[in-house]
């Protein structure tokens, strides 16, 4: 069961735009330590950008440790990494040995959450990588793609600083490094605002489903509206039959997806769409951009925020983190901008449209989901569950 907490200030903050100056100003008044996870960082302006405030921050005194994924960051220059090292900002990489010739389990379990602490004090948690917002493929004249981050301060800091610092700490011992951890462990809870929120971690160890199983618990508890707007949405069977039920006792259900397709896998998620129209699921794919959010609102009063995709890759293999959080206000603005991208970037597909479409299209998309369905299989996983 999701353990909410009250007392907390959460702001949502809109594709690099609006968290990577957030990012860069809690960097800047940081005073004892910075932590960083993400999947991505590319040596581009941002992340230049956010390099620099790194190094400013180890100049005045302040730990600095910075967790990367091995697949997510394979391209990183590697002198790139050395100048932060060099800097004194400590870099890690979380399973750093990576190979196109095995499907061992234990090389598919990426970091695939993005989690910022500074200071036990403020924290941010989200999808979005340090990436510049306009590095999308095909990049002429598209707008910046979409995703989302909170910024949060108030009594869910020890839990997340306790995350943080024990991921490092594991990490750091399997690396035979020094554990250096900052002194400023939040030993209790500092109320500010008034939000009621959760940090939820999906895992291989003691959080195996949290996410899954929140996000089913909502659902199942939903009366009048399901709005999920995820970037890679390849739903296992209870997901599935949780999104069904609850259309059928006349809740709407409408899902955002991404109109445009990077990988030959993502044709998977089509795999769903007769069943899902035919039981009056609203479906709405984004062409205008790239999108990359992993959200949704419920009832108005329910919404979640992070890095994990509806897929099993996320559900079954990686480390994510989401927050999730019970304010009608704070559900409210989240839904009000996954509308105007409904309004004004997607194209709905019809039953009619989707039952009469392409063959060939429908025909990609069940060898696109056999596909991941017999690469789960070869790694012992089944997405059926």
């Amino acid at each position: 069961m999701t353990h909410f907490i009250g007392g907390n200030q959460i702001e949502l903050l809109r594709n690099g735009a609006e968290y990577f100056p957030a990012l860069e100003a809690a960097f800047a008044n940081a005073e004892h330590e910075i932590y960083l996870q993400t999947y991505i960082y590319q040596a581009d302006a941002t992340g230049i950008r956010i390099g620099n405030a790194l190094k400013q921050a180890v100049q005045r005194g302040v730990i600095v440790n910075v967790l990367l994924d091995g697949f997510g960051c394979k391209d990183l220059p590697k002198v790139f990494v050395h100048e932060l090292q060099e800097a004194g900002v400590q870099v890690m990489f979380f399973r750093p040995k990576i190979s196109p010739w095995t499907f061992k389990k234990r090389r598919l379990r990426r970091l695939h959450c993005k989690v910022a602490v500074v200071d036990g004090k403020i924290g941010f948690v989200g999808g979005i990588n340090i990436i510049d917002d306009y590095d999308v493929p095909k990049p002429d004249k598209i707008p910046p793609r979409i995703d989302y981050t909170v910024c949060i301060e108030g009594a869910l800091l020890p839990a997340i600083t306790a995350s943080v610092h024990n991921l490092w700490r594991r990490l750091a011992w399997l690396h035979l490094l020094d554990v250096n951890i900052g002194s400023s462990i939040v030993t209790k809870q500092v109320i500010k605002g008034d939000i009621k929120a959760a940090f939820v971690l999906r895992d291989n160890v003691l959080h195996r489903r949290d996410i899954e199983e929140a996000y089913l618990a909502a659902i199942d508890g939903a009366k009048s509206e399901i709005i999920i707007a995820n970037a890679y949405f390849v739903p296992g069977r209870r997901f599935r039959l949780a999104l069904l039920a609850a259309s059928k006792r006349g809740v709407t259900v409408k899902l955002l997806l991404q109109g445009r397709m990077e990988y030959f896998l993502m044709f998977a998620t089509h795999a769903f769409y007769g069943e899902f129209l035919r039981h009056g699921i609203e479906i709405y794919e984004y062409h205008k951009s790239f999108m990359h959010c992993k959200v949704a609102v419920i009832d108005r009063q329910w919404a979640t925020v992070g890095s994990s995709n509806i897929d099993p890759f996320s559900l079954l293999l990686a480390r994510e983190a989401n927050i999730i959080v019970q304010d009608t206000v704070f559900s409210t603005e989240l839904r009000e901008d996954i509308d105007s991208y409904i309004q004004q970037g997607a194209n709905r597909v019809s039953s009619l449209e989707w039952g009469n479409g392409n063959l060939i299209k429908h025909l990609a998309s069940w060898v696109a989901y056999g596909l991941v369905r017999v690469f789960l299989g070869v790694i012992g996983y089944s997405n059926e569950r």
